[in-house]
């Protein structure tokens, strides 16, 4: 079997007892001295209970799966693309300094601590021969010779022929080859020939969660929770009291003293949220034909924990019986279903415990309501019987002994329902009988475990024990209630099939007078489907909905921006025309924007007057807004104008500019590609000169390079030439007066008179003298820059109608 997949927000029992906590402040113990604020009067503005909005509510996961014993996250809408909400602001709101008890499950109830609760889904076991429809397994016989081995993992042959994956598996494991054999061989199902026109049951109904209302604005929905580490957190004062809470502006102040009434009070608000929606809900249905529902056993978090626990009463009394007075009035039928883990034939006491505070809360939950008679008795909790470990016969004793330790409230409330699993209805149909407990027939698991020794797939077969089912029902003097769904298409084996598909495409044979409970991940659509198929009564309230758009919402309206008028000139007097002219002006104004008359709260996410509340199959997203796409800015400039990459207009000195720019850089490449030729010539003509050179015998002579040919385009750049002459003879006067200076002020070596050494001393002297004279007359020589309009006319002067090129000339004279 495959192992069930978790969900977030349910307690981890590990995580409760190994995981080491943050000891909370005792009540009485004083604040510190510099802590004056912890002493004044808590008055904690309330916090907004919108997940969207608030990072320490969070969604109840369970309330989007199509039933609590769902095993896959497939089965559950999906939020993020639903919602425009950021998940990193959650995860930075999270603090690693309190640990987070919360870990994920598979209950629809966190309110159990699941730490010591055996799971119905065990592990999947070696290979065995096991038939599907409901048979008991039988191992395959080992040889006597064989070592007890693990079942070891099946190569995947590179074959033509399509492979089969598991759904349930989530791409993770492949399913098994014999299974998808025995699968496909199986006998096809028998059906009755009912045909559902006009359709025998009273009441259609969904759980949990109302997709249209819960992402309106504001959200309506009735499974909020929370983390036991935000509990732990709200235990103490926030920094600014007098200001609403904040994720990083105003949290928590952990320095001062914690309480756990302040902490508690965190978890009724969430809870009365929860409780004030219902009533908006029941409305909902019931404007559009709908008298069905399962209350989320996520109303009240953590109600039933062994440590975080506590009772509803007081504090909500007034809240649950307001909602069960709306319920009363419009004849609306409401359950709860208990999540999986809440097991009564578990062979460990401390699940038993557990189980019995789960009851008990939901108890408590449906009796607070004050239904009248009818409706109350009505008001059931549907129960799995749980696993089989490993003897059904054991199982069923524990379960007689438990159930008769329950208080009356609870027994008058148990009803039991086949699982896909392990228990089918010939297994609990017995017991049912025998200890007066009610028996909900769902129709998808009977067609994956049921008796093949006695019945086949289908519905016609079941038919026949309509009689002693509807009989537990009777005893009791409570409507009878099934429940159907159906698998997804493309299921093929039993695992597979355990999948619900987001919708049903008809409906079963339902005796007269009984309720269907329709367990799809699209809940309230799902019911519309069938009703729009079937022309059900209501079916015409209901219309498509304008995909990203409600009417039926209270939002701001746009108002257009001003465009700003140019300034006038005030005119000293007013003629007549300027009258008529100020009067022509006042009329061409545009209208203010018409009042938005707004939507009454009772009518807000009702679906607006033409009812549309239905979105098609696989189109979540038209229940909100598009999301906002933001292009890349587009400038026009004004008519004629050209504008450049920055958005700016390209005036005609940009323009000359760029061209002049383009040219010089042509230029520049032209020079340095003619300079290369020049240099290759040059070299060819030494080679030549020097070869004839050495035949004839004489040394050869280089060749003088050629005067560099000032560019038309570096007119412009004489400054800079000779600018750069200049300093460069700078530098090398000062060189050479740096060097002759040195050799004069270095010591002289006496040597005698009339020798070599000391003639040669002397000559070196003249020549360092010689050379700091050239120097300074370099320096003092080099005439200055001209200035640029001075060089632009010295270019321009002619002789005898010429135009001269000073620079020219005094290159050739230097040469």
């Amino acid at each position: 079997m495959p192992k069930r997949k978790t969900s977030a927000a349910l307690a981890q029992p590990s995580s409760l007892v190994e995981m080491p906590l943050q000891a909370p402040a005792v009540e009485n113990e004083l604040p510190p001295p510099k802590r004056r604020a912890s002493a004044r009067k808590v008055s904690q503005t309330k916090a907004s209970m919108n997940p969207d909005q608030n990072a320490n509510v969070l969604d109840a996961p369970e309330a989007y799966r199509a039933s609590p014993d769902a095993d896959t996250k497939d089965e559950r809408m999906d939020l993020g693309a639903l919602m425009d909400v950021d998940n990193e602001v959650k995860d930075k709101d999270k603090d690693d300094s309190v640990p987070s008890l919360v870990t994920n499950g598979d209950s629809d109830s966190p309110l159990s601590d699941i730490s010591e609760m055996e799971s119905p889904i065990k592990p999947k076991a070696p290979p065995v021969k096991a038939t599907e429809r409901g048979g008991k397994a039988k191992a395959a016989p080992a040889p006597p010779d064989a070592k007890p081995t693990a079942p070891a993992k099946v190569k995947k042959e590179a074959t033509k022929e399509p492979q089969f994956l598991d759904p349930e598996a989530d791409g993770e494991e492949e399913a098994d080859e014999e299974e998808i054999k025995e699968a496909l061989s199986r006998p096809p199902p028998v059906n009755s020939d009912y045909l559902p026109l006009p359709w025998g049951g009273r009441r259609l109904g969904y759980a949990c969660l109302n997709t249209y209302l819960r992402f309106s604005t504001p959200p309506v929905f009735s499974s909020r929770t929370c983390r036991i580490a935000s509990i732990l957190e709200n235990r103490h004062p926030l920094r600014d009291p007098n200001e609403p809470p904040h994720a990083t502006k105003n949290r928590p102040d952990r320095e001062q003293a914690a309480s756990t009434r302040r902490g508690q009070e965190f978890v009724e608000q969430l809870c009365l949220a929860n409780v004030r929606d219902i009533p908006k809900m029941l409305r909902w249905n019931d404007r559009y034909g709908i008298k069905f529902m399962r209350l989320s056993s996520e109303m009240f978090p953590f109600a039933s924990h062994e440590e975080y626990g506590y009772k509803l009463a007081p504090f909500a009394s007034e809240a649950l019986a307001e909602a069960g007075k709306v319920a009363a009035e419009l004849g609306h039928r409401l359950t709860t279903h208990p999540g999986q883990f809440t097991q009564l034939g578990s062979p460990r006491k401390p699940v038993i415990d557990n189980a019995l505070r789960d009851l008990d809360y939901h108890a408590e939950l449906l009796s607070l309501l004050k239904l009248p008679p009818q409706q109350d008795r009505d008001a059931v909790m549907i129960l799995h019987l749980g696993g089989v470990f490993g003897d059904k016969a054991a199982t069923l004793d524990r379960f007689r002994h438990n159930y008769a330790a329950l208080p009356q409230a609870v027994k008058d409330r148990l009803v039991l329902e086949n699982d896909d699993v392990s228990w089918s209805v010939h297994d609990l149909l017995p017991v049912c009988e025998e200890l007066n407990i009610p028996l909900v027939l769902d129709y998808h698991h009977h067609n994956i475990i049921f008796d093949a020794d006695q019945i086949r797939e289908g519905t016609r077969d079941i038919m026949d024990l309509y009689p002693r089912i509807l009989a537990t029902w009777k005893r009791k003097n409570i409507t009878p209630k099934m429940h159907y769904s159906e698998p997804c298409p493309d299921a093929i084996t039993g695992r597979q099939r355990r999948k619900h598909s987001p919708r049903v495409a008809t409906l079963p044979p339902v005796p007269e007078g009984v309720d269907l409970m329709i367990e799809a991940k699209d809940k309230e659509q799902a019911v519309f489907e069938l009703m729009r198929t079937f022309k059900l009564p209501g079916y015409h309230l209901l219309n498509d909905i304008v995909p990203h758009v409600r009417k039926d919402e209270n939002r701001a309206p746009k108002t257009p921006k001003k465009q700003k008028t140019p300034r006038k000139k005030r005119k000293p007097t007013k003629t007549e025309d300027d009258d008529e002219a100020e009067e022509k002006e006042d009329d061409d104004e545009p209208a203010p924007p018409e009042a938005v008359i707004p939507i009454p709260d009772e009518e807000l996410g009702m679906g607006g007057p033409d009812g549309r509340v239905y979105w098609p199959p696989g189109q979540e997203h038209w229940l909100r807004p598009m999301k906002r796409v933001v292009a890349p800015k587009k400038t026009k400039g004004p008519p004629g104008k050209e504008l450049d990459e920055k958005g700016r207009i390209i005036t005609p000195a940009m323009k000359r500019k760029k061209a002049a720019a383009a040219a010089a850089a042509e230029a520049e490449a032209g020079a340095e590609a003619q300079g290369e030729g020049a240099a290759a010539e040059d070299e060819a003509g030494y080679e030549a000169t020097s070869s004839s050179s050495s035949s004839s015998g004489a040394a050869p002579t280089p060749p003088a390079p050629p005067p560099p040919k000032p560019s038309k385009a570096k007119k412009g750049k004489g400054k800079e030439k000779a600018t750069a002459a200049k300093e460069e003879a700078e530098a090398e006067g000062l060189r050479l007066a740096n060097e002759v200076e040195a050799e004069v002020d270095a010591p002289a070596t006496i040597l005698p008179k009339g020798s070599s050494n000391a003639k040669g001393k002397k000559i070196q002297g003249k020549k360092a003298k010689m050379k700091q004279q050239e120097g300074k007359n370099a320096v003092q020589d080099t005439p200055p820059p001209p200035a640029p309009k001075e060089e632009a006319s010295r270019r321009r002067r002619s002789r005898g109608g010429k135009k001269v090129d000073y620079y020219k000339e005094e290159e050739e004279e230097e040469e």
